[in-house]
This record gives C-alpha cells, sequence and structure tokens, in this order.
C-alpha cells in the first residue's frame, strides 16, 4: 500500500510547524525521517497517522484520504506506535497486543491468538505475556508496542522513534524486523547510521520543511549535516553491507 504526503502544513499558536510537505513510501518500502529536534518530525507523523488534522494538504493511502476513512477502516490499513504511549491501567502484555486485534471485524478468538502469539514471537516478548504492562522497562514496553502494532496486520506502520529506549541489539533486531515484514513503512529516526543501514529512503527535515531527500549515500552529506543538524560528519563505509556511516564531531568554532 502506498503512503502520499500531499502539502501537509500544521500550524498551533500562529506557528507554523510542519510547512507544505510533501513526501512518497512507495508500497513495501522503509522511508526514514531525520532532522533534529523541532525540526516537525513528530507533528507531521501524528498528521499522518490521524492524531491531528493537518490546516491543509492531504495524507493518503493507496489515494484515499486517511481522515476521510472512519477510524476502524483507517486502523485497518495503517497502525502507528507514537513516540510516547502511556497506560493508566495495568494491562497484562497478552491483553496488550490483543488490542491491536479490535479494528477487524469477523474475527475469532482462535485467529486473534495465533497472530498475536506470532507478533510476540517475532518481537522477543512472548516470556513477558503474562506480565504487567506498567511493571516493564522502557525497552520491554517499546517491543510490546511494537508487537501490538505487528498484530494489527495494517500494511502501512507509522513509527516515532521506535528504538527509544532499546539497547542496541534490539535497536537492531526492531529495524530488521520491520525492514524484513514488507510493510511500507514511515519512521523517523535520531540515529543517522540506523536510517542509512535500514532506510530505502531518507527524507530531512528542517525547520518544517523536507530540504532534502532520497538514498541515504546521497542525502547524507556533511555539507548538509553541517547545515542542518550542526556537526562535521565523516563518511565512511560499513566494511560487510557498504552502507554509508558516520563518525560525527563538533565543527570548529
Amino acid at each position: 500500500m502506498r503512503l502520499d504526503v500531499e502539502g501537509v502544513t500544521f500550524e498551533a499558536a500562529g506557528q507554523r510547524l510542519v510547512d507544505e510537505i510533501k513526501l512518497t513510501v512507495d508500497s513495501g518500502a522503509f522511508v526514514g525521517l531525520v532532522g533534529p529536534n523541532g525540526s516537525g518530525k513528530s507533528t507531521l507523523l501524528r498528521c499522518v497517522y490521524r492524531a491531528l488534522r493537518p490546516a491543509a494538504g492531504v495524507v493518503r493511502l493507496d489515494g484515499d484520504d486517511v481522515h476521510a476513512l472512519d477510524p476502524r477502516a483507517a486502523a485497518r490499513r495503517l497502525a502507528a506506535l507514537p513516540q510516547e504511549s502511556s497506560s493508566e491501567f495495568d494491562f497484562t502484555v497478552t491483553e496488550v497486543v490483543a488490542m491491536g486485534r479490535l479494528p477487524h471485524r469477523n474475527r475469532t478468538a482462535a485467529e486473534d491468538r495465533a497472530i498475536c502469539a506470532e507478533a510476540m514471537r517475532s518481537t522477543g516478548v512472548e516470556h513477558l505475556a503474562e506480565r504487567g504492562f506498567l511493571a516493564l522497562s522502557g525497552g520491554e514496553r517499546q517491543r510490546v508496542l511494537i508487537a501490538r502494532a505487528l498484530a494489527q496486520r495494517a500494511q502501512v506502520l507509522v513509527l516515532d522513534e521506535p528504538t527509544n529506549h532499546l539497547d542496541i541489539a534490539h535497536q537492531l533486531d526492531v529495524l530488521s524486523l520491520v525492514r524484513a515484514s514488507g510493510l511500507t513503512a514511515l519512521a523517523a529516526l535520531h540515529d543517522l547510521n540506523l536510517a542509512a543501514a535500514y532506510c530505502d529512503l531518507l527524507y530531512v527535515v528542517s525547520a518544517g520543511r523536507i530540504v532534502a531527500s532520497g538514498p541515504p549515500h546521497d542525502v547524507l552529506r556533511p555539507d548538509l549535516l553541517a547545515e542542518v543538524f550542526g556537526v562535521r560528519a565523516h563518511p565512511v563505509r560499513h566494511p560487510e553491507t557498504g552502507a554509508v556511516q558516520l563518525l560525527f564531531d563538533l565543527l570548529p568554532r
């Protein structure tokens, strides 16, 4: 399923946080949003997964305006992992993951259990099944929420900093899982090296606008990173994958 963001603008308190952003995620592609804190990445993703309504522009899933869909229909097409997720009730891990099945009608309990079990296995949380969600570490919670999104069986996955709170092994596991899932994925990522290693395309966001886009090796240029992030970058190639990787230091003062 293809995702198109067409001229999306969002304003709050008289300030334009997202300014006529256009981007495309082709079916089955993994696209990354990168940019400094406060650049508008999370606000844009909230417009994509319907938490915010744009002041202008439209978000389309295979041509359909996502904001014109009823909530259940939208949730069958698009799953989201927000940056911050909280619960006041201490559901078990099994119950949290099962919430991903709620948008689906005509399902059976056996089917739900099988899909949830598969999602929990793939994210490595099956051993936490009867644990309370509030008792988990930040990294464990993140993996449970990813399992819930996978159990939703949507065709488009939107992730806002999915590797937050995860140790390096689980960061690699999670992004490998997204990459191998075949889903259309759009993710905001702070770690430029992870973005370069796993994303097909990158969009660089600065002050609410797209300032560069393309394959990671074309986008992650030292001049652009100096301008947008205020750092000096030294590109190197990963010795096995050949993906561009970056070493950083501060710009001379």
